[in-house]
């Protein structure tokens, strides 16, 4: 992994959202069209509120969370809200959705219906991830029921998985697709999560699951 340390909070969110748009914009002037996939969460906010205003040609770009919990958007646990209160606004209000939730009891009646619309802009242009201390990426969970389904390299696009830490049951975009992204990066904080990462790369994906991004990843982190 490329690991970069940043010597503040703010300096690694500006450089990074720079990285994030020009990644971007050089896909769009080759390709026409680029994707976009980012965690929910607090931390990649101010991320998300720099790009925002970014002058790109956002209605060629497709979004995407990289997981989300199976809420409705009135719920304050719902990361699809959070994706349009702080990065689909301003110029990335003409940016293309692609949902991760649609209204049922379970997430499985859904899963082919939501792959179908995210298929079509694979491999991801960007995928910015985020990694808790116990090294989880996106709803990929250390003993999540279905981990190693979702890990093996012949997954679908997407599956629900269900975890003790995870709380409610989870939609996830599988280790296949975030290890096929063109550019990856992941944002921690804290020495915690940066000792988490080292460990990591020694690691099984079984046991530490960021593990199927580490090797072509760029890793920030900051205090």
């Amino acid at each position: 992994m490329n690991f970069i340390s940043y010597p503040d909070r703010e300096f690694m969110m500006l450089d990074v959202a720079g990285k994030i748009a020009s990644q971007l914009s050089e896909e769009l002037s080759m390709y026409g069209r680029a994707s976009l996939s980012v965690p929910g969460g607090t931390t990649p906010g101010p991320i998300f509120d720099i790009l925002a205003g970014v002058n790109l040609d956002w209605a060629n770009v497709a979004v995407m969370l990289n997981d989300e919990r199976w809420v409705g958007e009135d719920s304050p646990r719902s990361n699809t809200r959070l994706l349009k209160e702080r990065l689909l606004v301003e110029k990335a209000r003409a940016a293309q959705l692609i949902p991760l939730y649609a209204a049922a009891e379970e997430p499985e009646a859904m899963l082919e219906t939501l792959s179908e619309a995210i298929t079509p802009h694979l491999p991801l242009t960007v995928l910015l991830l985020g990694m808790g201390a116990d090294m989880h990426t996106a709803s990929l969970f250390p003993g999540a029921d279905l981990l190693a389904e979702a890990l093996a390299p012949d997954a679908p696009v997407l599956m629900a998985l269900r975890a003790e830490a995870a709380g409610e049951p989870r939609i996830t975009l599988t280790a296949r697709v975030l290890a096929e992204a063109k550019n990856i990066h992941i944002l921690i904080t804290g020495p915690e999560k940066r000792a988490a990462i080292e460990a990591a790369a020694n690691l099984s994906a079984l046991e530490a699951p960021v593990r199927v991004v580490l090797d072509n990843a760029t890793v920030h982190w900051s205090e």
